[in-house]
């Protein structure tokens, strides 16, 4: 429940608690305040227990923590009815990020490899070329922008 809290909080609420109670009126209230919290789980044992005798003997193993979002989803998917885990097992995220990633940066992946490892090299097979290439191999092309024109703009 307080997985998060560390020993300086804790040392902190004590100290807090020491200031705001004093010390001769903190032990009553620790023990009310753990009266008060007995009385709620008791309170909510009670009502779990009248709601199981009100759902009859199909929900005796009803559980009233799979009523929670997480955890039913996460029930849900751990059976194995709807066969969820073959899909699971067979989804390579690295090799479809891998994949991904050759796309954007305009590599071909190599389909009948593994997937962690792109050939760089390009192949003619009906890529469109988006550089321009005009000249001589080897030279620097020359700018062929338009003239600027401020007024246009």
């Amino acid at each position: 429940m307080f997985n998060d809290i560390g020993a300086l909080e804790i040392v902190t609420l004590v100290v807090l608690a020491v200031l705001i109670f004093g010390p001769d009126k903190l032990p009553k209230v620790i023990q009310d305040i753990s009266r008060t919290i007995r009385k709620i789980r008791e309170f909510s044992d009670s009502a779990k227990a009248d709601i199981r005798d009100e759902l009859g003997p199909e929900f005796k193993d009803f559980e009233f923590e799979d009523l929670n979002p997480k955890k039913f989803i996460r029930k849900q998917l751990d059976n194995d009815e709807l066969g969820l885990k073959e899909i699971r097992n067979g989804f390579d995220l690295k090799k479809e990020m891998n994949e991904v990633a050759d796309a954007v940066h305009g590599r071909e992946s190599d389909s009948s490899d593994t997937g962690s490892e792109a050939s760089a090299a390009p192949s003619g097979g009906g890529r469109v070329d988006m550089l321009k290439k005009s000249g001589e191999p080897g030279k620097p092309v020359a700018d062929d922008r338009p003239p600027f024109d401020a007024d246009a703009t």
